[in-house]
């Protein structure tokens, strides 16, 4: 499985460095940031970030695991979750454990960030070290809540595929404006904000407005 075409990003791959260098008292080595995958099942999750990026594998690893997908966007799980590594049994620990275990990382949180139709965005930062107690994971969590909207940003700029004028029309329909609307608040005819529209659909591989927007809404362009 090969990282998206933009996963060099130097915005991006700038802030996971800050924001990692910021969290080295708490021992925490590597970041990896989870997405849906706009054009799959809902159960597939991507690589959208990571660092540092020699934890490639083990990131994959974990996006394809059953672990905190979308079983546990169904249930009553919290979207935040603190877990010990090295204490799960190792028959039962799974391939994505194993292999960050053997890069000498113990523990993991999980902030989870909701989309629509059961999706989300996934932050997990790991430890080379054990928390004694919540205090810890707590404080990581508030980072990474401080930290989403800029990561966001810079996510959804290394991956649109709309143009400025598409995603404008889309956003204004998510909104609930229609085509005639819209043409009205950019200043151009119903019949140019409809081709905009018509243009995003077939990037976005859907037949229709509200799929359309729904798929921008995974993309973390709306």
């Amino acid at each position: 499985m090969q990282p998206p075409a933009n996963f060099d990003n130097i915005c991006l791959d700038g802030i996971m460095s800050d924001w990692l260098s910021c969290l080295r008292e708490f021992s925490v080595e590597a970041l990896v940031v989870l997405g849906p995958d706009p054009f799959a099942a809902e159960e597939r999750r991507l690589v959208l970030a990571l660092h540092p990026p020699r934890l490639l594998e083990a990131a994959h690893a974990l996006a394809a695991s059953q672990d905190f997908g979308a079983l546990w966007r169904d249930s009553d799980a919290p979207l935040v979750a603190w877990q010990d590594i090295s204490r799960s049994a190792f028959g039962d620990m799974g391939h994505w454990r194993r292999l960050w275990l053997a890069h000498g990382f113990q523990s993991v949180v999980r902030i989870a960030f909701p989309l629509t139709m059961g999706r989300a965005f996934e932050c997990y930062l790991l430890s080379a070290r054990q928390w004694a107690d919540r205090s810890e994971p707590s404080q990581l969590v508030w980072s990474a809540l401080n930290i989403w909207p800029l990561l966001k940003r810079a996510l959804a700029q290394a991956r649109n595929p709309l143009s400025p004028r598409e995603l404008e029309c889309l956003e204004l329909a998510f909104q609930g404006m229609t085509a005639r609307k819209t043409g009205e608040v950019l200043r151009c005819s119903e019949r140019t904000v409809n081709f905009h529209l018509a243009n995003a659909m077939g990037k976005l591989k859907v037949e229709n407005k509200l799929a359309a927007v729904q798929r921008a809404c995974w993309f973390g362009l709306i």
